[in-house]
């Protein structure tokens, strides 16, 4: 279900209202200015968030597992300890973001940008990337688990 920025907040403050966990799962969230979002926490699984514009979004913990993300921006986002596995991000933004902790097993990071990116403890066990892919500098994401493909 294709939502809008409106709902997307309805179902935030609804679920924070009941003292509930906000869940997107399942839903499309493409093409959505989203910046500054406090999702800290949030099930996104099995969602589209294509084209959407996460900057210095709160997404600490957030569970996107098998989501496409694709050409999304999450410049300076807080992704301490997401979940990110098997998620597309086809030509994200990930510059300066903090993914301190985050799992992204079997991500696919095709012309991905994570230049400057936090990436201390961070999980690429299966990840894939291409030769477009910008990791920080000093960083071996091979040794880190991801394959070059």
């Amino acid at each position: 279900m294709k939502l809008d920025s409106r709902q997307v907040a309805d179902f935030i403050n609804l679920a924070r209202e009941r003292s509930e966990v906000v869940d997107l799962s399942g839903h499309d969230l493409s093409l959505l200015g989203l910046m500054d979002i406090d999702l800290q926490g949030a099930k996104v699984r099995d969602a589209r968030l294509v084209e959407t514009n996460l900057t210095g979004a709160n997404l600490q913990n957030v569970d996107f597992s098998d989501s496409d993300l694709t050409e999304s921006s999450f410049y300076q986002a807080d992704l301490r300890g997401a979940n990110l596995t098997n998620c597309y991000l086809f030509q994200a933004t990930l510059q300066e973001a903090n993914l301190e902790g985050a799992v992204l097993r079997g991500a696919r990071l095709n012309g991905a940008d994570l230049y400057r990116a936090n990436l201390k403890g961070v999980d690429l066990t299966g990840a894939s990337y291409n030769q477009r892919t910008k990791w920080p500098v000093d960083f071996d994401p091979q040794a880190a688990g991801a394959v070059l493909k």
